[in-house]
């Protein structure tokens, strides 16, 4: 038995082996067939796809259309993927499952996106665009340790040192593209407009695939610059070497275009995006106003990258959304994406996207090499015809801490400076077929054939003339400017319909002379008013003239640029009831210079003989009891200092507009009456200074502030002394006491201050009905204190006057309002705190003022 058994042990053995022998063959031969099957109905699905082997296709922001870098694609049957290149690329072969698969595009941060293949037939997808993923409130975790806030937190301790602006120095050559669309094109309903119909080949650039909005390129200029910085002392240089600029031929907007003004840090603690101060992820506050996610890693070029997720604590501030992918060693950013968080107020403002990229320089410093910044303005609401910009810069060469830089800067004579050099505009598309950075797209290059389709088309031209006059006001007709066509026709008590007419040359006439004037009637006192000047300018920029001119007209008061005055139809319309009209003529002839340097210092020199002339409810001060002679008489030598550091304009032939400075503008005029010339008895002194600023206090908004004093030594009548400025319209005026009346308050020594404070939503995110508006408040603080000396009130306080002294007691003002209503008006309500010892004048304890404000 023990042998039987042992024997059939073995030989079972024997045959057991012969048998997994055969079964492996069974089952190589079972799996062969397996195989042809599935070859044979792979080949069938490759034949209804038209044979592919592998898909290959980009991923962009729908947006921004900037590259999206690793993110993740991938099959839902296969189970298999691959991740995108840094440059949003991928390619993947085509799934075995074939068109009853699904391709799975997702990215942190944006939606996920599903494709069929049944919906393929080619083996490029090209660019796939995904949608940005809305905010979600999610839960505050609380914990001990938080590995994303360290991350942070390590990238605040490399700050300093990864922060280009805190480099000794750098340059690089800088390439500046910006490109203007037109977006959500309807051709269907354009075509209905009688007004688009003359232009309604310009529908044949429209752009538009299955997965994009249509848009239709507009406009599109380029810039290459050599840009050098300094840190210590600040110093920065540009020097525009080409431009193609598509009809602007303004100096001062081109320099606009180029570099210099448009760079954006975000390792600052603010970031501006359209002059609102939105706080910077890498804020040293910023773990109080943002929650930070690490997401996944990544290696480029050998490097490891850590991405990081950022989203806002809470709505309703200035704040952004987005990641950034950061090198785990020198914690520098390698590229990121910002967009202004769901909740950030910005009117007309669909959507934004900021995007910086950086590469190593000698292999140790990550330095900017490009950054786009992509908005879509859609005043009409989501999905009706609108407008997006996008700007592209790229920067080569780049080089830090080079002495030759320094050497470069010595040669700078004001900071920043900007030049365009000689011959900028005589390049060809060939050559600057060379010089980009990088080409043209498809839709960019179209936008030039367009343009010189539309500046030879007299439908276009005439469109473009009128809409420059509606918002200018001024028509250039060959070598003369006509307007401003609102000072036209107005109206008032005294002149009753009053007529006007402006005209001046331009440079196409003179770049040197400028002449201009006006004629104005009024039919009720059927008098002729005017001016006549002649201006030599020396020089543009720094800006030097002299200049003479003749006036005679009504006194209208002072003028503010961005404030609406008594003569034009505005200001008749507007006009508030019940406050007496006061009407004075002045004649005056002067001659003024003017001289600027490059370090923001600006000297007026003047001489000028006035003469007033009192027409209704104003007294006349001429051979009173106190002293003879004609006291609305005199001629007075002047001189003015400016000081505004860094100031920016806009030149527009003779004229300037000027974009504020970052620091406070400080002025003071010195005036002095020459008695006797002309038999004039005033023999008065003045002096006059003041400083304003507007101080960002992110995140509290921003507060303007203006102090002004003057003195004036000396007897004189009021229009020679200082005349507080009143408002006598419904329009509000930022530069003046809106509860005042003019003539009200004469002084010859005061001092004041005016504040205004834009808080933003304040304490309406906190009322139901108003929280999801856009609208928002501010607060405002007038207040000025003088005196008048007793031998100018005992000249002046004759007969019938309007006249008040503040005799040491403060004249104050306090406000308070929502602006931003149906994002265009604005509308103050005003309180009169103190009640003077008033004479002839009884005024308003509280006002309402309505304006009309564009901001975004």
């Amino acid at each position: 038995m023990n042998g039987d058994f042992k024997y059939i042990k073995k030989t079972n053995r024997c045959y057991l082996c012969g048998m997994r022998m055969k079964q492996l063959v069974r089952t190589f031969y079972l799996c062969l067939i397996w195989v042809n099957i599935l070859l044979s109905f792979q080949s069938k699905i490759y034949a209804q796809n038209g044979s592919l082997t592998q898909l290959k296709g980009k991923l962009a922001d729908q947006q921004s259309e900037e590259p999206i870098p690793f993110a993740s694609v991938s099959y839902a049957l296969a189970k298999r993927g691959v991740i995108t290149d840094s440059a949003g690329n991928f390619s993947i072969p085509y799934s075995a499952f074939g068109i009853q698969d699904t391709l799975i595009l997702q990215s942190v941060g944006y939606s996920t996106l599903h494709i069929p293949l049944s919906k393929l037939n080619q083996e490029s997808v090209g660019i796939v665009h995904l949608f940005v993923q809305a905010a979600k409130q999610e839960a505050v975790v609380k914990s001990k340790y938080n590995r994303s806030l360290w991350f942070w937190r390590k990238i605040m301790s490399k700050k300093e040192i990864n922060n280009p602006a805190l480099k000794k120095n750098y340059s690089y050559e800088l390439y500046n593209k910006l490109e203007v669309d037109l977006i959500n094109v309807r051709k269907d309903k354009l075509n209905k407009n009688s007004l688009i119909k003359p232009l309604d080949f310009v529908f044949d650039f429209i752009d538009t695939t299955e997965t994009h909005q249509s848009f239709l390129p507009i406009y599109i200029t380029e810039t290459i610059s050599d840009y050098f910085y300094q840190s210590n002392p600040a110093k920065i240089l540009e020097e525009i070497k080409y431009t193609r600029t598509n009809g602007i031929e303004n100096e001062t907007l081109i320099k606009e275009l180029g570099g210099t003004y448009q760079n954006i840090n975000v390792y600052k603690n603010v970031i501006p995006v359209f002059n609102r101060e939105f706080i910077s992820p890498f804020n040293t506050n910023a773990d109080t106003y943002y929650k930070f996610k690490l997401a996944d890693t990544a290696y480029l070029n050998g490097k490891r990258l850590v991405h990081l997720l950022i989203q806002p604590k809470r709505s309703n501030e200035l704040t952004f959304e987005g990641d950034c992918w950061v090198n785990d060693t020198s914690f520098a950013i390698q590229k990121i994406t910002l967009r202004p968080s769901t909740f950030a107020d910005i009117n007309f403002l669909q959507s934004l996207s900021l995007i910086q990229e950086f590469k190593l320089v000698n292999d140790s410093v990550w330095f900017l090499a490009k950054d786009r910044f992509v908005a879509d303005f859609v005043p009409g609401g989501k999905d009706k015809l609108g407008i997006k910009g996008r700007k592209t810069t790229t920067y080569r060469s780049v080089k830090i801490n080079d002495s030759a830089i320094d050497s470069v800067l010595n040669s700078t004579v004001k900071n920043p400076e900007i030049r365009l050099l000689p011959n900028s505009n005589n390049n060809s598309e060939a050559a600057w077929q060379q010089m980009r950075h990088e080409p043209l797209a498809k839709t960019e290059q179209a936008v030039y054939t367009l343009l010189d389709t539309l500046n030879k088309n007299r439908t276009f031209l005439f469109y473009k003339q009128s809409a420059e006059f509606l918002v200018k006001g001024i028509k250039e007709v060959g070598n003369v400017t006509l307007g401003p066509w609102f000072n036209v026709i107005s109206s008032d008590k005294w002149e009753g319909l009053r007529l006007r007419a402006d005209i001046a040359t331009n440079k196409g006439f003179s770049k040197h002379w400028n002449f201009y004037g006006y004629g104005a009637y009024g039919f009720r006192d059927q008098k002729a008013k005017g001016e006549l000047g002649a201006m030599y300018q020396f020089k543009q920029s720094p800006l030097s003239y002299i200049k003479a001119e003749y006036h005679s007209d009504l006194e209208f008061g002072q003028e503010y640029f961005d404030q609406i005055n008594n003569d034009n139809l505005f200001g008749t319309i507007l006009r508030r009831p019940n406050i007496p009209f006061k009407f004075l003529q002045l004649t005056q002839k002067k001659v003024e210079f003017f001289q600027e340097n490059n370090k923001g210092f600006q000297l007026t020199l003047g001489l000028a003989e006035k003469q007033y002339d009192p027409l209704l409810n104003l007294p006349s001060i001429y051979n009173t009891n106190i002293g003879g002679g004609d006291w609305m008489h005199a001629v007075e030598a002047s001189v003015g200092l400016r000081f505004a550091y860094q100031e920016r304009y806009l030149e527009s032939n003779f004229s300037r507009f000027g974009f504020g400075s970052l620091y406070p503008v400080v002025e003071m005029k010195y005036t002095k009456a020459l008695e006797g010339v002309f038999n004039t008895p005033n023999k008065f002194q003045k002096l006059n200074f003041s400083v304003n600023d507007y101080l960002p206090i992110t995140p509290f908004g921003n507060i303007y502030y203006s102090v002004f004093a003057g003195k004036t030594w000396g007897k004189t009548s009021y229009p020679f002394l200082d005349i507080m400025p009143g408002n006598e319209m419904s329009y509000y005026n930022k530069y003046a006491f809106n509860l005042m009346q003019r003539y009200e308050f004469i002084s010859d020594e005061f001092v004041g201050i005016n504040i205004e404070h834009k808080i933003g939503k304040g304490v309406l995110r906190y009322l139901p009905l108003l929280k999801k508006t856009k609208w928002r408040q501010f607060w405002s603080a007038k207040a000025v204190v003088g005196g008048l000396s007793n031998e100018n009130q005992q000249l002046n306080f004759i007969g019938t006057h309007p006249f008040n002294s503040l005799k040491s007691k403060p004249y104050a003002e306090i406000g308070t309002g929502i602006e931003n209503i149906a994002k265009f008006f604005r509308i103050d309500f005003v309180w009169r705190l103190t009640d003077s010892q008033l004479q002839t004048a009884t005024p308003s304890s509280f006002g309402i003022f309505g304006s009309f404000r564009v901001s975004l």
